[in-house]
């Protein structure tokens, strides 16, 4: 992993500062939206919304990087997002709930944006060292499972208006990632099928090697979204858990999360990205049944590592995946499509997790995802069948 080159670890620093953004809005969106909203069911609408934001702002995002190259466009959504911050500090100030979920929905172009860190690392490898290069970005992550819930914590009464300070703290990551992505070289990878026409998606999609790519990655990142958006909101709000005990929930969640990843290329290597799947989705099955036994903190911190352990086994899976479906003048399509349905699946998980917390609560909000995980275990089952007998 250390000999990978150094656009992978650019990336990697990168993605640990693109992230905290995430963690940030996750841990502090639904306590702020349920201090603002006109409603208390409303209060994970601005976690909801970075999630939708994701969404519409993928193809947008790729359709921009294809024109001006992936590096300009990570160094133009450092500045970007600055001004969103602005904004989001803006709307706690004069107590704009609607501003502060348009905020958050902006923010969305940012995470969209890191969501190509991955691929931008794929493509800085030769074909053997997918899986590592992926697992090398997503390390990244281990850092933001701190520095997000810190960054929330310590900026919290810095000034008058709660958590204004929170957003001044976090600009500081936005104007360090500027600086790290200054030093990206852009790939220039040699397409040895350009002369092949390029296959329109209706071709692509219908690869079983693509659906199980997608679909690994897409449940991964809807039962992992929906469960860790709901948790602030039945732990804090509903049964009464301190803010620290929150956080340290949280944390400890997005560390196991992206703590795999140090390892995930030993994993797969002694079981195949098929196997490291199914293993993913036998991790999701073991939260439920913990999370659903009780309300303890035990309860809720072991079920949401299970969590951050099956969705790094089910996404590193998927995304090592991806490559094999396409050719190099396809893949900015490929990867559109691709994270688009991921991420618009995600923002209807997000969207849906306060509402079923709110009115169904915590275990039916559990019980709701078996189908969902069920069905993509059969399908890893197919996939592994179909490998096997080739």
């Amino acid at each position: 992993m250390f000999a990978l080159p150094r656009n992978v670890w650019i990336l990697t620093a990168s993605l640990s500062l693109f992230m905290s953004l995430s963690v940030f809005v996750i841990f502090l969106g639904g306590i702020i939206g349920q201090s603002l909203a006109p409603v208390e069911s409303l209060s994970t609408l601005p976690v909801a919304m970075i999630v939708v934001g994701t969404a519409s702002g993928i193809i947008p995002i790729n359709r921009i990087m294809s024109i001006i190259g992936r590096r300009r466009t990570f160094l133009g959504v450092c500045v970007y997002t600055l001004v969103i911050i602005s904004l989001a500090i803006t709307a706690l100030i004069i107590e704009s709930f609607y501003l502060f979920c348009m905020a958050t929905f902006l923010f969305g172009i940012t995470t969209a944006t890191m969501n190509q860190f991955r691929f931008a690392a794929i493509e800085s490898v030769s074909e053997n060292l997918r899986a590592t290069a992926t697992s090398a970005v997503l390390i990244g992550g281990l850092v933001s499972a701190f520095l997000g819930p810190e960054l929330a914590t310590l900026g919290k009464d810095l000034f008058d208006t709660s958590f204004v300070g929170s957003f001044v703290l976090l600009s500081g990551c936005f104007f360090l990632a500027f600086a790290f992505l200054w030093f990206y070289q852009q790939t220039m990878v040699t397409d040895e099928t350009q002369d092949i026409p390029a296959r329109g998606l209706s071709v692509i999609i219908k690869q079983p090697v693509f659906i199980i790519a997608m679909s690994s990655a897409a449940v991964g990142y809807i039962v992992m979204s929906y469960i860790m958006t709901a948790t602030p909101m039945s732990m804090h709000i509903i049964d009464n858990f301190s803010l620290e005990h929150t956080k340290f929930v949280i944390q400890s969640h997005v560390i196991a999360m992206f703590l795999p990843s140090l390892f995930t290329p030993f994993i797969v290597k002694l079981l195949g990205l098929s196997k490291m799947m199914i293993a993913g989705v036998l991790l999701y099955f073991v939260c439920i049944a913990i999370a659903y036994t009780g309300h303890a903190l035990d309860n809720y911190w072991m079920a949401l590592i299970l969590l951050g352990l099956g969705w790094n086994f089910l996404f590193i899976g998927g995304t090592s995946l991806l490559p094999s479906t396409y050719h190099e003048h396809e893949k900015f399509k490929v990867q559109s499509l691709n994270d688009f349905l991921i991420f618009s699946l995600q923002a209807i998980a997000s969207l849906s997790a306060g509402w079923f917390v709110f009115n169904f609560g915590w275990e039916v909000v559990l019980l709701s995802v078996l189908p969902l995980l069920i069905l993509q275990f059969i399908m890893l089952t197919w996939w592994l069948t179909i490998r096997s007998k080739n």
